[in-house]
């Protein structure tokens, strides 16, 4: 849950390689190119354009699945 506008989104997914596109719940038609990421040792990426975070449930950021 986000705590303001301000405070960018956490994304908990099951697999290593995930795409951001910017679009989010609040404004799908708000976004910025697809990009591909890779979850490395640290178990989370963070996007360059629009800083959404990546988690991998279970990896080493995974703090219970709801808040890191």
């Amino acid at each position: 849950m986000q705590t303001d506008r301000f405070t960018p989104e956490i994304s908990y997914v099951t697999t290593p390689r995930v795409a951001c596109d910017g679009a989010s719940e609040t404004h799908p038609a708000l976004g910025h190119p697809r990009v591909y990421l890779q979850i490395d040792e640290k178990g989370y990426v963070d996007c360059g354009y629009c800083d959404k975070r990546f988690v991998l449930k279970g990896g080493p950021a995974d703090q219970g699945g709801s808040q890191v």
